[in-house]
């Protein structure tokens, strides 16, 4: 079964592609009757070395990402995954020629099929008096022998656009550029890994994995690399595409030791997600740091994809200052990052935490009591909720992602750790200010946002009162932070219709004489009644609001949570005879 793509047709995916990017930057032209794309201010270019590159479509965004000011002239483009035809390159060839420039040099990644047509296009074009220089530049660190065919060309040819273009821009000539990237090209090495192929359009993945296996050391056009090995953690993974990629014993190993200054490439190769490709980037500067390697520049992102492939390439070049002043030097290319001119290794990734402001002191005798009350409430609450967390869970698979038993479980958890830590304070203010901080940092989600909003809001009036009428306003309080910033309202199904039904009960409290808990008592079943009614409610706030209605036929697990709760506050104050 082919892949399902976003295409107009597979025949002209590639010429939509090229004239997608070239309709959105101005900076860019097409050639008239070929796929290749060169710079719109050819003209200014007279007198200088023109840059051409290209390859198969498909590794977006290279080649013509990579066109600009500083970068590339022009790229050739082919159908996807396959080599440009001989005629557009030697049209690009002359198109730079008659602009003015003063010789071309081709920058062609080491397959078979772009050796021969560049190569026959250079042959070509210097038939007709133009000079025209190539390099084939393989990076592949995958082959521990090499074959006749030599290492292929991957990720790492961006950076020889780059140096090139720096190069280009200055000045210089076509046979010191040639020499120059030559010899840069010799330091540099690159590594693949994907969780799976991909697929050329209208066509079935190249290849399969199972479940728990990854590919190693495969190329850019969904061929298989070298080895097939199990799944492991980000940082296993790297550090065996490291050892592979700088072991000596492995002809292609780019020798990188302890001391070595790098440019590290971590390359997207078109599927991955960003969460995955920093966790990769973080994995391979501190492997690399951790065996004494200097990285001097990072460049994380997509460079040279292979479609929609989920994988990962690591490419490594040794620098100096001088090749490192080529990698800085200014483009105006659309894909080329925006790279922080200083090291990586030496800089400090972290500041120090902002002072807490300091607290009132507590109170001795009585608050030792109190707080003795306070964790025999929480301990009732973290138990009850650590119970409910498969039926909220349940409840909460009819909105979509089934985890609000699993949110108020690692609330629980995180105030029983907190408890551990020693007796909290004694001042309702002072608790529900810590409950406060501790939620928003442990609990997650927007479960964690709104009880943070709650507790903080409910703290201020208690700071001056803690009698039965400063607990209603507490209430009052911490409601109406939640509607202000979770834009909920009763009768939305969510966690607030618990909350505010027996806030209404608790406004007795603020009457002479109101008794604690008989009021209470109805604010839990005012609570629990108010929860039950959900089910029949359409959702109005929170993710639930995006499911039918009629999928939505039991209780939002929101507000069972806050009604259990506010019922094991009641069971212990009851016990305690408070």
């Amino acid at each position: 079964m082919t892949s399902k793509k976003l295409l107009n047709s597979v025949a002209g995916c590639a010429d939509d592609a090229l004239a997608g990017l070239v309709a959105c930057d101005p900076n860019l032209q097409l050639l008239q009757g070929h796929r290749v794309a060169l710079r719109s201010d050819l003209d200014s270019l007279k007198g200088r070395v023109a840059l051409l590159s290209g390859g198969g479509s498909g590794h977006e965004p290279a080649h013509a990402g990579f066109i600009g000011k500083g970068m590339l002239t022009g790229v050739i483009a082919g159908a996807v995954f396959t080599s440009p035809a001989v005629g557009s390159i030697l049209a690009a060839i002359r198109a730079v020629a008659q602009a003015g420039t003063v010789g071309t040099l081709l920058i062609v990644k080491n397959y078979t099929g772009d050796r021969l047509n560049f190569g026959l296009a250079r042959e070509q074009a210097q038939a007709e008096g133009i000079p025209v220089e190539m390099v084939v530049i393989g990076d592949d660190s995958a082959f521990t022998v090499l074959k006749k065919a030599g290492r292929r060309g991957l990720c790492g040819t961006v950076l020889i656009h780059k140096v090139a273009g720096a190069l280009a821009e200055a000045g210089v000539g076509l046979e010191e550029i040639t020499k120059r990237v030559s010899a840069v090209a010799k330091a540099m090495g690159t590594l693949g890994v994907s969780l799976s192929s991909c697929s050329v359009p209208g066509s079935r993945p190249t290849f399969e994995l199972s479940a728990d296996e990854l590919e190693l050391g495969l190329g850019i056009h969904g061929e298989a690399g070298v080895r097939r090995i199990k799944m492991a953690a980000a940082d296993e993974i790297v550090a065996l595409m490291l050892d592979h990629m700088t072991n000596p014993s492995n002809a292609s190993h780019v020798p990188v030791q302890s001391g070595s200054s790098v440019v590290l490439m971590v390359n997207n190769l078109g599927g991955l997600s960003f969460l995955e490709v920093g966790i990769i980037a973080d994995a391979a500067v501190r492997s690399l740091e951790g065996r004494g390697v200097k990285i001097a520049r990072a460049l994380v992102g997509i460079f040279m994809s292979a479609l929609e492939m989920p994988g990962i390439s690591l490419t490594l070049l040794l620098v100096d200052e001088p090749l490192l002043k080529l990698i800085d030097a200014e483009t105006s290319a659309s894909a080329w990052p925006n790279v922080a001119k200083v090291p990586v290794t030496g800089r400090k990734r972290s500041r120090a935490a902002p002072t807490e402001p300091l607290e009132a002191p507590e109170s001795t005798a009585a608050g030792g009591l109190a707080s003795k009350q306070m964790a025999l409430v929480l301990e009732r609450v973290c138990a009850a909720l650590l119970g409910l967390e498969e039926h909220l869970n349940a409840l909460d698979r009819a909105a979509g992602d089934g985890d609000c038993g699993t949110t108020h479980s690692r609330a629980a958890r995180a105030i029983q750790g907190w408890l551990k830590e020693g007796p909290p304070p004694a001042s309702p203010a002072q608790l529900l200010s810590k409950l406060s901080l501790l939620l928003l940092e442990k609990m997650g989600g927007s479960s964690g946002a709104l009880y943070g909003l709650f507790l903080t809001a409910a703290a201020q009036p208690l700071k001056a009162k803690t009698d039965l009428p400063a607990w209603s306003a507490a209430m009052d309080a911490g409601l109406e932070a939640m509607q202000k910033y979770g834009k909920a309202a009763p009768g939305d199904r969510t966690m607030l219709d618990s909350l505010w039904a027996a806030g209404q009960e608790l406004q007795a409290w603020k009457s002479p004489g109101a008794d604690l808990f008989q009021i209470l008592t109805k604010a839990v079943k005012s609570a629990e009644a108010a929860a039950e009614a959900t089910k029949d409610m359409e959702a109005g706030a929170g993710r639930a609001s995006y499911i039918s209605s009629a999928r939505l036929d039991q209780p939002d697990p929101g507000a069972v949570a806050a009604a259990a709760i506010l019922r094991a506050i009641l069971e212990v104050l009851q016990s305690q005879g408070v």
